[in-house]
C-alpha cells in the first residue's frame, strides 16, 4: 500500500464551524436587524414627503406637522405613548419586527385621522371637486423596494465577513 502522506484538517473544521454559526439564530438576528434598517429608512422618506400645513394658511396659533409628525412603528395603546428616543439610532432600536413564518414584519403607521385623506386624496366639501392624493408611503414604498437589493447586499456582505473572518 502506498502512503498518502498526512492532512491538516484544522482550517476545514474551522470552516465547519463557521457555517455551523450561521444556522444557530445568526440568521435569525441578520433578518431582523435588516428588516429594523429597511423600516428605519421607509419611515425618514415618508417623513420628509408628508406635506406640513403653511404658516399662511394656519389661524392664528395654530401650527402645521402635525401628519409629518404622526409616522410611527408603535400603536396607539401599546405602551409607547410618550416614547422619547435620542437619535436615529436610538430609535431603529424600538423598532418592533414581528415575525411570521419567512416573513419580518414591521408595521407603519399614521394614527392621525386624516392621514388616509392626504396619501389618497379626497372630495372637497359639498361635493364640488377633488383633492388629489400625495402618496407620500405609497411613493417611499416604490422607492425603498428599489433600494432595497442593494441595502441588503452591502448588510449581507459585512454580515459574511463578521462570520468568516
Amino acid at each position: 500500500m502506498a502512503d498518502w502522506g498526512s492532512c491538516d484538517f484544522t482550517e476545514l473544521k474551522k470552516f465547519r464551524d463557521k457555517i455551523e454559526s450561521l444556522s444557530e439564530g445568526r440568521v435569525d438576528e441578520f433578518c431582523t436587524v435588516v428588516a429594523k434598517e429597511l423600516a428605519a429608512r421607509l419611515i425618514a422618506k415618508v417623513i420628509k414627503r408628508t406635506p406640513v400645513r403653511k404658516s399662511e394658511d394656519c389661524p392664528a396659533g395654530v401650527k402645521g406637522g402635525t401628519l409629518r409628525r404622526g409616522w410611527t412603528t408603535q400603536k396607539s395603546g401599546g405602551g409607547s405613548e410618550g416614547l422619547k428616543t435620542n437619535g436615529a439610532s436610538e430609535y431603529v432600536n424600538t423598532l418592533k419586527v414581528h415575525h411570521y413564518g419567512g416573513y419580518y414584519v414591521v408595521e407603519i403607521t399614521n394614527p392621525v385621522e386624516y392621514a388616509s385623506y392626504v396619501e389618497y386624496g379626497h372630495r372637497k366639501r359639498g361635493g364640488k371637486g377633488w383633492v388629489n392624493g400625495r402618496f407620500m408611503m405609497t411613493m417611499s414604498e416604490k422607492e425603498l423596494e428599489r433600494q432595497a437589493p442593494a441595502v441588503i447586499q452591502k448588510k449581507l456582505m459585512s454580515y459574511l465577513k463578521g462570520v468568516f473572518n
